[in-house]
């Protein structure tokens, strides 16, 4: 989506291509683009999930940031799900769900998700990591199988929805933002971008004053 925000804001970037982190930022209201960051995912050499994603997060905020001269807020995310140290991508196909499903169930499994916050105009920069601990059920293998062709998360990490059908797998969610395991913790996103001078109930109060 493209559109025009008043002056005296900056200009909001998405620098995500994820459906479901921009239906997140829909909610606040504040028109943004989405733009794909150019960045290798390739873990490094003895890189936990966490700091996978964190790396990635402020790489892709970064990236998009370079691609613009003018006054630009950008955010930019990553999250690795991490069962027992291992970090679990995206599956892709239905049966890598499969094998990480099965290695999940009984399971607690820790999503790292990592936001950052760039404005260069101004230096800010700013990373924080919300992390949700989910318990896994014990599913059966049936389970598995059906859940999978049902709701087809090849592109989630984890393989599970847990907005969705997925929910059924889960025995128990800890977290201290419900929208982070989904993939933007709203909460950290929103105080960073107010820190970086882009206020959404200001911005909200301005647009409601012109209209």
């Amino acid at each position: 989506m493209t559109s025009t925000t008043p002056t005296e804001f900056p200009r909001l970037i998405l620098g995500s291509t994820s459906p479901y982190r921009r239906e997140l930022l829909q909610r606040l209201g504040i028109p943004f683009d989405v733009q794909a960051p150019q960045v290798d995912e390739t873990p490094q050499p003895g890189e936990s999930p966490a700091d996978l994603a964190m790396r990635l997060a402020l790489a892709k905020a970064q990236a998009v940031a370079a691609q613009h001269r003018d006054d630009i807020v950008v955010i930019g995310s990553d999250q690795v799900a991490d069962l027992a140290g291992q970090a679990l991508g995206k599956p892709g196909t239905h049966e890598r769900a499969v094998r990480q499903l099965t290695a999940m169930r009984g399971q607690t499994v820790l999503f790292h998700t990592a936001v950052a916050v760039v404005r260069a105009t101004t230096g800010f920069s700013q990373t924080v990591m919300s992390t949700v601990r989910v318990h896994m059920g014990h599913y059966s293998d049936a389970d598995i199988d059906t859940y999978l062709r049902c709701e087809q998360p090849y592109d989630c990490a984890g393989s599970a929805k847990s907005e969705g059908l997925g929910i059924v797998l889960l025995d128990r969610i800890e977290s201290d933002d419900p929208t982070a395991l989904i993939g933007l913790p709203l909460i950290s996103t929103t105080r960073m971008i107010r820190q970086a001078g882009l206020d959404p109930l200001a911005w909200r109060a301005t647009h409601l004053t012109k209209s």
